[in-house]
C-alpha cells in the first residue's frame, strides 16, 4: 500500500467525496467526464472518494457497468488517495462477490448499510454479523442512514455493532442530523472504552457540518457541487478557527440546502457540475428529475449570491 491509501483507518480525516456518475446525453457512462471529475476532485482536496453511492446512482448501473466505472476511477486516482465503493445488496452472495472484486481492483474498502425491512435490535444486529463474516478481512464502513434504509440503529446499538466489528474502520453518520448520537459515540470511547472509529458525517451536502465538526466527527463524506467547501471548513475547523468554519458554511448554506431538496437534489448537483464544466452532460437515469426553467433561474440567484458572500468573507 502507498502512504496515502493507509490514510484509510480508524484514524481518517478530512472529506471524502460522494462522487456522482456521469452519464452521456445517450445514458452511457461518459469516461472522459468520469477523469475530469476525479480530477477536479482531487484538485478541490479530496482525502478519499466513495463510489458507487446513493447519488451515484448505483442501482441504475448494470454490474457490468459498475465495475468499468470503478475501474476507471481507480486508474485516475493512481492511488493518491484512498477509494471506498459501495457495496450494498439485497444479499450477501452479491456483497461478497462486488466487494471481493472491487479490492481486487485496488478498492481500499467498501461501505454497507443495513438492508431494508430490518426492524428490532436482534435483527440488525444479527445482519451486521453476517456482514461480518461475509467481508472477513475486507475493511468496510457503516452506513447508518435511516432515511434511505428505513432501519433505525439506536446508539447504544450501534455502540454494539461498532465493538463488534473489528474491520469496521469508519461510520458514515447520517442520521438525523444525530448531533447526540454522535456525542454518545466519542463519549463511549472515554467511558465505555469503545474503540474509536474514524466518523464522517454525510448528512446532505454537509448541512450540519460545522455542528458535526464540533460534535467530534473527523470530517465530512457526502457530495456537493462546490465540495471545497467541505475540504476548507474542516480544514479551517482542524487549524483552530472554528468561526471562519462557520462563516465559509454560511456562505453556501442557501445553495446547499436547495441541493437537498428530496428528489431533485441530484439533478441540480448535475447542473452547477455541467456549469462548471466538470462533466459535459446533466443527464440523470432514468427513473430520474430534471430541472425547470424557474429551477434553473434559482441556482442561478444562489451562486450570485454566494460569490458575493464568499468575496465578503475573502
Amino acid at each position: 500500500m502507498t502512504q496515502d491509501k493507509q490514510r484509510f483507518g480508524t484514524d481518517a480525516r478530512g472529506v471524502y467525496l460522494i462522487a456522482v456518475t456521469p452519464f452521456k446525453d445517450s445514458g452511457d457512462i461518459d469516461f472522459e467526464s468520469t477523469d475530469r471529475m476525479v480530477d477536479f476532485y482531487l484538485e478541490s482536496g479530496a482525502n478519499g472518494l466513495t463510489l458507487l453511492g446513493v447519488m451515484g446512482e448505483a442501482p441504475k448501473l448494470t454490474a457490468q457497468e459498475s465495475g468499468e466505472f470503478v475501474e476507471r476511477v481507480l486508474r485516475r486516482v493512481n492511488g493518491k488517495v484512498p477509494v471506498i465503493v459501495g457495496a450494498s445488496a439485497p444479499g450477501f452472495a452479491a456483497m461478497k462477490a462486488l466487494s471481493q472484486r472491487v479490492v481486487d481492483m485496488g478498492a481500499d474498502g467498501v461501505m454497507v448499510a443495513p438492508a431494508a425491512g430490518l426492524r428490532t435490535d436482534d435483527q440488525i444486529r444479527a445482519y451486521f454479523a453476517m456482514v461480518n463474516e461475509t467481508l472477513g478481512s475486507i475493511p468496510w464502513v457503516l452506513q447508518d442512514h435511516p432515511n434511505s434504509t428505513g432501519v433505525q440503529i439506536s446508539t447504544s446499538l450501534l455502540i454494539d455493532l461498532l465493538a463488534q466489528s473489528p474491520n469496521c474502520l469508519m461510520l458514515k453518520h447520517e442520521d438525523g442530523p444525530g448531533l447526540a448520537k454522535l456525542s454518545a459515540i466519542r463519549d463511549a470511547e472515554t467511558s465505555k472504552g469503545l474503540r474509536r472509529v474514524s466518523i464522517l458525517t454525510g448528512n446532505g451536502g454537509g448541512l450540519f457540518l460545522p455542528e458535526e465538526l464540533v460534535r467530534g466527527a473527523d470530517g465530512a463524506m457526502t457530495g456537493f457541487a462546490y465540495p471545497e467547501m467541505m475540504v476548507d471548513v474542516c480544514r479551517a475547523f482542524d487549524e483552530g478557527q472554528a468561526e471562519r468554519a462557520f462563516d465559509l458554511f454560511d456562505a453556501y448554506l442557501p445553495l446547499a440546502r436547495y441541493e437537498q431538496q428530496p428528489g431533485v437534489g441530484l439533478a441540480v448537483r448535475k447542473h452547477l457540475m455541467h456549469k462548471r464544466g466538470i462533466i459535459a452532460s446533466e443527464k440523470i437515469r432514468r427513473p430520474g428529475p430534471s430541472l425547470s426553467a424557474a429551477d434553473r433561474a434559482d441556482i442561478d440567484r444562489l451562486v450570485r449570491r454566494q460569490t458575493e458572500r464568499l468575496a465578503q468573507i475573502g
